[in-house]
């Protein structure tokens, strides 16, 4: 769903949207996060764990960076992940 209180010409979605043959349809956060789950087990499985990576962002705070690569390593067990903070 998309909402109006946004920024004038800048609608923002309220729920998570899933893509089918249709379109999109709106689902509920549950389904929505389950089928990323999903993806990520079985991509991780195909490919390996090296398959996966994060680059996090200068402008996160350091706590979201911290949980990205905790997730990145512990979750995905992957040690892929790099930042524009060093350029």
């Amino acid at each position: 769903m998309i909402s109006k209180k946004s920024r004038p010409g800048r609608p923002r979605l309220t729920h998570p949207l899933i893509r089918e043959a249709t379109g999109f349809r709106q689902a509920s956060w549950d389904e929505a996060l389950q089928r990323i789950a999903t993806a990520l087990k079985e991509n991780r499985a195909r490919h390996g764990d090296k398959a996966f990576g994060i680059f996090s962002c200068s402008k996160s705070t350091n706590e979201m960076n911290f949980v990205a690569q905790k997730f990145c390593r512990q979750v995905m067990g992957s040690n892929n992940i790099d930042s524009c903070n060093r350029t």
